[in-house]
């Protein structure tokens, strides 16, 4: 039976597409429709032509496909069809000589084949059923291996911005989190990293590449290893930032992009930190008291002004037991779903003082939880933290 709207019932609803330019072909098909019982709404088209809408709307189940038609006829007429519809059921309708004809349509993806003539209420009932269960089947397939290769190549970028931090002697306890902007977006531009040098010094950076997309991702991906093996091979301060800036502006090419970052350098037996600003804000300190922003010197973002090279230090001692957290601006850019208020340093504050005292990893991503639910859920920028905290001294703190 066709469809009734309103009827309620556990069938489900097939929509099929026909396309036949003889008339009393479509109206056999119509009454035998009529007599399987299935819940159905059919449309009828005469040519490949006039089919193209429905199939390019996507809200086609299955669709019915006589071989010769005005416009294309034969295998060229189910490949049509299947390139503008690769997720919908095929099924092709042949005449009585036609013995190829039907295992040639399905080599060339149809799901199944009639023979005109030789057509009951009973097999076309079953025949549209297993056709529509086996392109679901089909699409589902593809979209879990898609998913698996998208999981792989996210993981491959995870480990390119997201690097085990190296750690020889320091026992700095170390928690980084991440979060792309965009909904299945592999990752954006933003980018962290902690190394221990050969001098015993503690060294990290939080970054963010102007932007969102591939173009951003790749550049971040690109800073951070130069930053790690610059650390490594005993570059620091501002001669560091101006190696980092020389790399930037020979990887983004013709774009306009450029890059903020912070640098800290924390000195585990002095129990101080050396803090350069390029164009990012100042990291938070949390103690007993409470969390506020660091007082630092700010210098111009990499890209800006190439050849500046203006990047002025800030030394500040460390508390014995005390945490710092550096992150980009994913984490206050967002706004109140009701007030519609930016959150803003200020903001982040507050709604630190009012987080419970917990684990340091369990309290980031609290943090992270309640940014974005007073942004509605959504996620204007890229977001990335890095927390380092320590007990008495650096020197004789515990790390995760």
């Amino acid at each position: 039976m066709a469809a009734t709207p309103g009827e309620a019932t556990d069938e489900p609803l097939y929509r099929i597409l026909l396309i036949e330019d003889d008339k009393g072909d479509a109206l056999l098909v119509d009454e035998l429709l009529q007599d399987t019982g299935l819940r159905f709404e059919l449309s009828t088209c005469t040519t490949l032509a006039e089919a193209r809408p429905d199939l390019d709307a996507g809200a086609i189940d299955c669709v019915l496909l006589d071989l010769h038609l005005p416009d294309v006829s034969g295998i060229d007429a189910v490949t049509a069809v299947r390139t503008r519809a690769p997720h919908t059921a095929v099924i092709v309708l042949t005449g009585l000589s036609e013995a190829q004809a039907g295992a040639e349509a399905m080599a060339a993806g149809a799901q199944d084949y009639l023979v005109k003539g030789k057509v009951e209420a009973e097999l076309l009932h079953r025949t549209v059923r297993y056709a529509v269960y086996r392109s679901q089947t089909e699409r589902a397939s593809a979209q879990a291996q898609a998913a698996r290769l998208r999981a792989e190549e996210n993981a491959r970028l995870e480990r390119g911005l997201l690097p085990q931090p190296i750690l020889d002697t320091s026992t700095v306890r170390v928690t980084t989190r991440y979060l792309p902007s965009a909904a299945m977006a592999l990752l954006g531009g933003d980018f962290l990293d902690v190394v221990e040098g050969d001098d015993g010094l503690l060294h990290a950076v939080v970054g963010d590449v102007s932007g969102h997309g591939p173009d951003a991702a790749a550049l971040g991906v690109c800073l951070r290893i130069a930053w790690r093996s610059l650390i490594l091979g005993g570059h620091r301060g501002q001669d560091l930032l101006h190696l980092m800036e020389r790399i930037l502006l020979a990887e983004r090419g013709s774009q306009p992009l450029f890059a903020t970052c912070t640098l800290l350098t924390l000195d585990q037996h002095t129990a101080t930190a050396t803090l350069l600003l390029a164009g990012h804000h100042e990291p938070l300190l949390t103690t007993a008291e409470g969390t506020h922003e660091v007082a630092a010197t700010h210098g111009i973002a990499l890209g800006i002004a190439p050849g500046l090279r203006t990047w002025p230090s800030t030394v500040m001692p460390l508390p014995a037991t005390a945490a710092l957290t550096l992150y980009t601006d994913g984490l206050t850019e967002g706004h109140n779903g009701t007030t519609g208020q930016r959150l803003g340093v200020e903001g982040l504050l507050a709604l630190i003082e009012q987080l419970p005292q917990t684990d340091p990893a369990a309290h980031v991503d609290r943090l992270i939880k309640e940014t974005h639910a007073l942004n509605a859920g959504r996620h204007s920028d890229d977001l990335a933290v890095l927390r380092l905290d320590w007990s008495q001294t650096p020197a004789r703190s515990a790390r995760n």
